[in-house]
């Protein structure tokens, strides 16, 4: 076993100030608002967009879909969970018929509260369709709404793609952060 440190930025966006993206859906594509019965949707789309990825060695429940459907049960579970801030995109295929979770975003409001993004994930067959920023733009009004304007959330180093996300939206770095991971031989 090798203890390895994951380099990774805490974020954070004042709402107060910033303006966000319009929200328009990609042609076949819809977002849905947080419904309780759509734990095991927002469960797979979780494992389908991590399970492959270096977060998946930060955090091992995204390894697997049982750890996904675990994690999404704690994050419905907290105090502070935010439905406003909870979404789903579906695939709805060219018939309109074909309905595939294939992104998703939890959003719950922190003890000294703040709003926190929690897994903002894309599954990789529908990545650079701006789904996201749409994920993102949502969640963030869903704050909001709720009257939450300063949002924060943390983001691997080497997730570059996320990282220009969140820049272009209006997320600033706050600080950065080491988090140790034992890594097991194969």
């Amino acid at each position: 076993m090798t203890l390895s440190y994951f380099k990774r930025f805490r974020m954070e966006i004042d709402l107060a100030v910033q303006e966000l993206p319009p929200l328009q859906c990609p042609e076949g594509y819809q977002l849905w608002p947080w419904q309780d019965r759509l734990l095991e949707a927002h469960a797979r789309a979780k494992y389908h967009s991590f399970c492959d990825e270096m977060d998946a060695h930060l955090f091992p429940c995204f390894g697997s879909l049982s750890g996904c459907q675990r994690l999404m049960r704690d994050i419905t579970q907290r105090a502070g969970f935010l439905p406003a801030a909870t979404w789903l995109a579906v695939y709805c295929g060219a018939n309109g018929q074909q309905f595939e979770a294939c992104g998703t975003i939890q959003g719950i409001i922190d003890p000294q509260g703040f709003g926190s993004i929690q897994n903002l994930g894309v599954t990789p067959p529908h990545r650079r369709r701006g789904l996201g920023t749409l994920l993102l733009a949502h969640a963030l009004r869903g704050f909001q709404q709720s009257g939450i304007h300063r949002v924060q959330l943390e983001v691997t180093a080497g997730n570059l793609a996320a990282i220009r996300l969140y820049r272009r939206i209006g997320f600033r770095t706050l600080r950065t952060i080491y988090k140790a991971v034992e890594i097991h031989p194969s």
